[in-house]
C-alpha cells in the first residue's frame, strides 16, 4: 500500500526532475542562454563597425552640405572636371 507520504515524495521527485530537465534542455536552458550571448556579442561587434562607417558618411554629408571643396574634389576625381585656365595631362602607362 502506498502511503500519502510516499506519494508526496514521488510527486515531489517528479516535479524536481521536470524542473531540472527544463533547466538543462530547451528554451531558456543554460546552453540556449549561452548561444544567445554569443549572438549578442557578434551583433555588438557588427554594430560597432557600422557606427564607425556611419560616422565617416555623416562627416562626408556635412562636408558636402557646407563647402564646395568636397563637391569640386568629387567632380575632379570621378567626373574629370577641368577649370578654365587649367591644362589637362593624360599620362598613359605601358
Amino acid at each position: 500500500m502506498i502511503t500519502p507520504f510516499r506519494l508526496f515524495v514521488v510527486v515531489l521527485l517528479l516535479a524536481i526532475a521536470g524542473l531540472q530537465a527544463r533547466l538543462w534542455t530547451g528554451q531558456g536552458s543554460f546552453a540556449h542562454v549561452n548561444g544567445l550571448g554569443e549572438k549578442v556579442s557578434l551583433r555588438s561587434a557588427e554594430n560597432d563597425s557600422r557606427r564607425g562607417r556611419n560616422a565617416v558618411l555623416k562627416a562626408e554629408i556635412v562636408d558636402l552640405k557646407q563647402g564646395l571643396e568636397a563637391v569640386e574634389d568629387i567632380a575632379r576625381s570621378e567626373l574629370g572636371m577641368i577649370k578654365k585656365g587649367e591644362t589637362f595631362f593624360l599620362i598613359v602607362e605601358d
